[in-house]
């Protein structure tokens, strides 16, 4: 498995745009997450359909094709450095086979930051535009607007990724030992929901594969794990890492990159990536 490309860091006055690729979005929380961005002396611009809802899908921020279109059209505006996802829920398998990957692609490396259900875009992401993207907190998530920890990793990452190359996690390791390989991962249902898909990396060999999950029963955190374990994706990787099972979704979530190359010392509970996460 090899390493991603790594987008350029966000400089003070960076244009990034805010979508919804998933559920519906608060537009109270949406408020509050502008705001702090512009507190970083960033320049939010929110996309056209943030706020929809759907007509007959309640769970879902307006249509699919609405949905993708205003990820595409951030993504390919050149004056746009980073997308920032609103929030996550469900919805972004249903829109990302409605993506102009060609066009993507041609736009260039920019930030791609999400989490939960945009495990589904990490994955495509990778899978197709080559890019290293950034599983973190969303624009119009509680924890980005109102946790002090989660904002000031996912700063130092967006404007200075080499202060925050090394991820301790304070957890117990369950099997000892160091490991290196590139890290992927997300959200476990996202993952096990995702295999046979166009988007689907075919192997997780080599890598460090992160995983997270919350409100789902034990039973079925072990389906998922033996669906991708049946289907050969747990295959030659290198580690584990293993979320809270609030891990992503927890208080003071961090953020962690996908597609760099790094250590795993499960005993000292870090991470520790070779190069910074974005150039």
């Amino acid at each position: 498995m090899k390493e991603l490309r790594r987008p350029a860091r966000l400089a003070p006055g960076a244009r990034v745009a805010v979508v919804a690729p998933s559920g519906p979005v608060p537009e109270e929380r949406l408020q509050a997450g502008l705001d702090l961005l512009r507190g970083w002396d960033l320049d939010p611009v929110v996309a056209p359909h943030v706020l929809d809802r759907h007509g007959t899908f309640d769970y879902l921020a307006g249509v699919d094709a609405d949905r993708a279109a205003d990820l595409q059209a951030a993504w390919c505006d050149p004056t746009v450095d980073a997308v920032l996802c609103a929030r996550g829920g469900y919805g972004a398998q249903r829109m990302v086979d409605l993506l102009d990957w060609e066009a993507m692609r041609a736009a260039g490396p920019k930030v791609f930051v999400g989490f939960s259900d945009i495990t589904a875009l990490h994955e495509a992401f990778a899978t197709r535009l080559g890019l290293v993207t950034l599983h973190g907190p969303m624009a119009a998530g509680i924890d980005f607007v109102k946790n002090a920890r989660a904002q000031d990793h996912l700063r130092a990452t967006l404007f200075a990724p080499e202060t925050v190359r090394t991820v301790a996690s304070g957890g117990t390791a369950l099997v000892p030992g160091r490991a290196r390989g590139v890290t992927l991962g997300g959200c476990l249902a996202l993952l096990a929901a995702d295999l046979g898909t166009p988007h689907a990396r075919p192997s997780a060999a080599g890598g460090l594969l992160c995983l997270e999950d919350v409100g789902e029963e034990t039973y079925r955190l072990d389906r998922y794990l033996t669906q991708l374990l049946r289907a050969g994706r747990l295959d030659g990787i290198r580690g584990v890492l293993l979320g809270s099972w609030e891990f992503g979704h927890c208080v003071g979530a961090l953020t962690i990159p996908f597609g760099v190359m790094a250590e795993l010392d499960a005993d000292a509970g870090t991470l520790t990536l070779d190069e910074p996460a974005l150039r």
